[in-house]
């Protein structure tokens, strides 16, 4: 009677033991992946879609003063754009990339002013469980054509976005960015101060982005 209780009594142990032990270590392993979510060579793939709104379009003279005449008074309707991107992580929260991407706008003309941004990308992302906060500064060109005129230019754009991660492969996220635009138009092959303009238009945006 003694030798079967002790039997069971040992079953019992060893089969707590053999549940409790795998339980702890996925435990830890997951607390583990949770605090260094992003490991070197990691990639994401991103795509985003959303409305862009121009705010200010600063005209300038020759001496690159502000016109007080035409300044601050550029306000189209609200446009759309989108993008495509990919980053590589050089650590659990550094990345660079490039992206390309599209946008347009109706004038108060009727007319359509379209812009291809085409830049490389670095930023710092935070973590805070399963939500990732990515901080993201792009420089590139940005081809635009309004009627039969065209323009090739810089752009610069901040952006800052929030994603909630739905699983290992997918998460998605919003973000809010201001592009500066600067055209300096050239006549002739020559400078034509009196066209120049610094654009400003904020982009409200949905991401989805896939982790590989």
């Amino acid at each position: 009677m003694q030798k079967s209780r002790a039997f069971v009594f040992f079953l019992a142990f060893f089969c707590w033991l053999s549940f409790s032990l795998p339980a702890q270590e996925w435990e830890e392993d997951w607390d583990f992946h949770m605090m260094d979510m992003y490991a070197r060579g990691d990639q994401t793939f991103s795509i985003t879609l959303g409305v862009v709104f121009p705010t200010v379009f600063v005209f300038r003279d020759d001496s690159m003063a502000l016109t007080t005449d035409r300044a601050h008074n550029f306000s189209p309707p609200v446009g759309g754009g989108g993008s495509l991107a990919y980053t590589h992580f050089l650590g659990p929260n550094f990345f660079l990339g490039g992206e390309v991407g599209a946008s347009f706008n109706s004038t108060l003309g009727g007319n359509m002013l379209y812009i291809i941004p085409i830049g490389l990308r670095a930023g710092w992302q935070f973590i805070l469980g399963s939500f990732e906060f990515p901080l993201t500064l792009t420089f590139g060109v940005a081809p635009q054509r309004y009627l039969d005129l065209s323009y090739v230019g810089m752009f610069l754009r901040g952006s800052a976005s929030a994603f909630f991660r739905f699983n290992p492969e997918w998460s998605f996220g919003l973000n809010a960015d201001w592009t500066w635009l600067p055209q300096r138009p050239r006549r002739d092959g020559n400078p034509s101060p009196a066209e120049n303009v610094d654009a400003n238009i904020l982009g409200i945006t949905i991401s989805a982005r896939y982790h590989f």
